[in-house]
């Protein structure tokens, strides 16, 4: 694809051989106008925001703002209010854990799945232990995809939140989330969709999905580290506390009282990741001028390949055979540990990721220590795939 000329790390080589970057899953690369918008930032329109009457500052204000906006039209949010700038998505499900966390009580209990990121458990754990509610998991089947009779099972008129990854960081697998939002709003449930894997795979519309909160990252969709979204709907954040205090999360501020500003500044605390937020938008931009046709067209046959050429490769396991898969294959070499796969593979030029990905508890499900995992994104190519076999049947080759 034309596309892949956009971005410059794409030319050079590891180990002397052509870059092969299939580890998009853990980050995706930046296209040159994401980069340039960085430098352009802090060349010419450096200054902090909300604060200043000066030129500097009203223009860096616009510009956050308008970001705001890109991303509320991006997720169809229905209120830029409703869009609040966090680190990341493993902010954003702290933000939701810490904040409507302080609102529910002992014995309220919280679904999860035995899929989630630790960044969808840990912070769930936390609470746990801090206000003793009760968390639940919906288990896994052997194809890699949700329970569906275990998770209508196990909610309840007791679910109050329902937190759940619209698609797997390992196993590639697409959860039907409009489905299980619709089943857990039955019973006056809230959920949290963790789209980190979504965002750049899949178009999102927040208002059709009817999610409470949907958290994802930057720096997974052509954007930068540092800054990331977590989407909430207005009524809910206007009655959640916040989580941090300090500069601009409020209206007044006293010796003996503060007064909370509104959503989203409530939860908007300190200086701000404003370079990201502008450059956020510059790669929503670039996603949308690709155009969604397209990218899904192009990932679908990267995908389609990847799983048929690895699986004609004796020895090879794929782990998780989900009906519906985007972006991520997992898999496994007899005889041979993933860690070691990844450093021939390397060698070969070739970037892969290794290990139990942040998913200890589906890794424990399949009894497996870990996989090797090729990620796509849209600047992959099918060639690619075929230096991926080609390295696999190295690493067969040398370790047998």
């Amino acid at each position: 694809m034309s596309v892949r000329s956009e971005f410059p790390i794409l030319q050079r080589t590891v180990n002397g051989k052509p870059l092969v970057y299939l580890d998009n899953g853990a980050t995706v690369q930046k296209p040159q106008r994401v980069i340039d918008a960085i430098g352009k930032y802090y060349a010419h329109g450096n200054s902090n925001i909300h604060r200043g009457v000066h030129a500097l500052s009203q223009e860096a204000t616009m510009a956050y703002e308008a970001a705001r906006e890109t991303v509320r039209s991006f997720i169809n949010a229905a209120l830029p209010s409703e869009v609040i700038f966090t680190s990341g998505t493993t902010d954003g499900i702290n933000l939701v854990a810490q904040c409507l966390g302080d609102m529910l009580q002992p014995g309220d209990e919280i679904l999860l799945s035995g899929m989630e990121h630790h960044s969808n458990i840990v912070p769930w754990h936390m609470l746990r232990d801090r206000k003793g509610v009760v968390l639940k998991f919906i288990p896994v089947t052997d194809a890699g995809e949700l329970d569906m009779v275990a998770f209508r099972e196990l909610l309840t008129e007791r679910t109050k939140l329902f937190s759940i990854t619209y698609v797997s960081n390992t196993l590639g697998t697409v959860n039907p989330v409009r489905d299980l939002i619709r089943e857990a709003k039955k019973h006056g449930t809230k959920v949290l969709v963790d789209s980190a894997q979504a965002v750049h795979h899949i178009p999102i519309d927040v208002q059709d999905l009817d999610c409470d909160f949907m958290a994802f990252s930057g720096h997974k969709m052509y954007g930068p580290t540092g800054i990331g979204v977590l989407y909430g709907k207005q009524a809910l954040l206007e009655v959640m506390p916040p989580y941090r205090g300090g500069g601009d999360m409020i209206k007044t501020v006293t010796l003996e009282r503060t007064e909370y500003n509104e959503p989203p500044l409530k939860f908007e605390a300190g200086t701000p990741h404003i370079s990201g937020a502008i450059c956020l938008a510059e790669a929503i931009r670039f996603i949308q001028q690709t155009g969604w046709e397209a990218i899904q067209k192009h990932e679908a046959a990267l995908l389609t390949k990847a799983v048929d050429v690895l699986s004609s490769i004796d020895g090879v396991r794929l782990v998780g055979t989900p009906k519906h898969r985007s972006g991520v294959v997992s898999f496994m070499i007899d005889g041979v540990h993933p860690y070691d796969a990844g450093v021939i593979l390397d060698k070969l030029g070739i970037a892969v990721r290794t290990g139990h990905h942040c998913t200890q508890p589906l890794m424990d499900r399949f009894g497996i220590p870990g996989t090797i995992r090729a990620s796509f994104a849209v600047y992959n190519t099918l060639d690619e795939i075929d230096r991926l076999a080609e390295g696999v049947r190295k690493v067969k080759q040398m370790m047998a």
